[in-house]
């Protein structure tokens, strides 16, 4: 079992436990083994109890049950637990704004113990009427309850982009050469609700006959038809689509598949749209389709009938960033504060992936539940930093901080703290129910505070799991571009923040874009990728990249 999934069963049974009313010191024993854990790279499956009772924080009895989820995958007191709370109220934990006190509340006074019920019970008003609710946690019950349902057959692109490569190299070994992935993971869409692929066949009888080979894809006899199997992988939530094209048509049709309707209705030079020009004979690549409308070749990210071709007048392919662009990697985590690795470890992975520096920005002290840096820690690390440059030069790690924005916009620590660090992110952490002229206040008085280097994750937004609080985009882009601050696209998968469609908004306006990958372990900084696909798919250039900037011109930004 990986180590993540163990974390989230311990933190399920604390949360069980308080559900439950138990003793709070039982509910602490698996929230701290929990948050202990966070901090263990080597995988938790290779080690036995008494090896596992070794690590800092665990006890015996811990690491005996630690032990047993690797190998039965649960424990005695959390099948327990399952057992007496029905499966709709576990379901409820995971609710924003809903937290074990008020859940048990909900099973226990009102009787809901399903989503539906809790749902119902929100349109009746009778949560709202329940001891310590009221109207606005009912109303944000029930948006978080639409949200849910909204999301719950949709993946975030890397879930299901490795899904598709999963369809993809099986249907290339059941005999399909000729493949391609087309549609929203094509397109590098942040959030997917299908996986669809174009082949092309000679025969579709024996291609249908290759797919029912394959045990994990099961086809759904009524949507599917002589040309197109359709249907879903064994425990995934994502309909898939499989279109047979005669191989003189492949290049047109799997271009098709992959642009927004808006793309292919461009007019071409003769007068066809580029869907026309696209089916109308046959391609040898699809850099000849736009070559014989006359129009501008347009990567597949960027395909959705919105600004390409508008961008195409200034911009070509060779503009765009690549992730071989990158020379630095900014917005990381250590063990200082959240962090899996070392500062060092993570430093040292960095340059081991040829990048020429690295910015650690370890969580700063309101943020008490992330082992926020105390001034004294600051200073600590500012040494360590110092004492591996000198080991690891020509590398360099930046002094940096990951800034809460505290609720009046202000920055966590007095100025004489804030003006050591080579730079600062500043982000939102607490205080999420805001309005968007709130929100955007907040913001841009953090932006203006000449200490910001970088705006983090400007909406908050977790894809698929919570909606950002709603803010003025323009009105924070124009305070960023007047105070010469750096925008970070946040490369979690999970987050993917700012939204790609105001890249161009940014560029217009001159304010710089860093892809930050927020890694909080090595491994994190590989979803750099991420990032350098919706930055791409909003036509960001390597010329408005920040962290494209080798090393001597991100120093002298920073002014060190």
């Amino acid at each position: 079992m990986q180590n993540a999934e163990i974390i989230r069963l311990l933190e399920l049974t604390a949360r069980l436990l308080e559900l439950n009313d138990e003793n709070p010191f039982k509910v602490r024993n698996y929230t701290n083994a929990a948050v202990a854990l966070e901090r263990v790279s080597e995988p938790l499956e290779n080690l036995n109890a008494e090896q596992i009772a070794q690590l800092d924080g665990l006890s015996k009895g811990m690491a005996d049950k630690i032990v047993l989820l690797n190998t039965e995958g649960t424990f005695p007191e959390l099948r327990q637990l399952l057992a007496q709370v029905p499966g709709g109220v576990v379901e409820m934990l995971d609710i924003k704004g809903l937290g074990p006190k008020k859940i048990r509340a909900l099973w226990k006074d009102l009787g809901i113990e399903t989503l539906d019920e809790l749902l119902a019970a929100c349109a009746d008003n009778r949560v709202a009427a329940l001891k310590g609710f009221g109207e606005k946690t009912q109303e944000n019950i029930r948006q978080a309850l639409v949200f849910r349902q909204a999301a719950a057959s949709k993946l975030r692109f890397d879930e299901a982009s490795t899904l598709a490569d999963m369809v993809f190299h099986e249907l290339r070994k059941a005999g399909l050469q000729t493949v391609y992935l087309t549609g929203q993971v094509a397109q590098c869409s942040p959030v997917v609700d299908s996986i669809q692929l174009v082949a092309a066949v000679e025969d579709v009888t024996a291609a249908h006959a290759a797919l029912a080979g394959i045990e994990w894809m099961h086809r759904d006899d009524q949507a599917s038809g002589p040309f197109a199997w359709r249907g879903r992988m064994t425990d995934a939530p994502l309909p898939v689509e499989v279109l047979f094209v005669p191989p003189q048509k492949f290049v047109g049709q799997a271009f098709v598949h992959t642009a927004a309707a808006g793309h292919l209705a461009k007019t071409a030079q003769n007068g066809q749209t580029l869907l026309q020009v696209a089916t109308s004979e046959t391609h040898q690549d699809e850099e000849q389709i736009y070559t014989k409308a006359g129009l501008p070749y347009i990567v597949p990210e960027m395909r959705e009938g919105l600004f390409e071709f508008e961008w195409a007048k200034n911009h070509s392919e060779a503009d765009l960033v690549k992730p071989a662009d990158l020379k630095g990697v900014l917005h990381n985590h250590s063990t200082y504060s959240d962090g899996k690795h070392t500062l060092e470890e993570m430093a040292r992975y960095c340059q081991s992936l040829g990048y020429e520096y690295f910015g650690i920005t370890d969580h700063s002290k309101s943020a008490f539940y992330a082992n926020g840096l105390t001034e004294d820690r600051v200073r600590q690390q500012h040494q360590e930093i110092d004492a591996l440059n000198q080991k690891l030069a020509p590398f360099r790690i930046f002094k940096g901080i990951e800034s809460d924005i505290l609720t009046d916009g202000s920055l966590d620590y007095d100025d004489d703290v804030l003006k050591t660090f080579d730079f600062i992110v500043a982000s939102v952490h607490s205080g999420l129910g805001m309005d968007e002229e709130k929100a955007t206040k907040r913001l841009i008085r953090a932006v203006e505070n000449p200490y910001t280097t970088i705006l983090g994750h400007m909406t908050g937004r977790l894809l698929l799991r919570r909606e950002g609080y709603p803010v003025d985009h323009r009105k924070v882009i124009d305070a960023c571009a007047a105070n010469g601050v750096i925008i970070e696209i946040n490369a979690s998968p999970w987050r993917l923040d700012i939204d790609w469609h105001w890249l161009p908004y940014c560029m217009e306006k001159g304010v710089m874009i860093s892809i930050n990958p927020d890694a909080h372990e090595k491994n994190g900084i590989h979803d750099m990728a991420y990032g350098v696909n919706v930055a791409r798919k909003g036509g960001l250039t390597r010329a408005m990249t920040f962290n494209a900037l080798p090393l001597a011109e991100v120093g002298k930004r920073f002014g060190v």
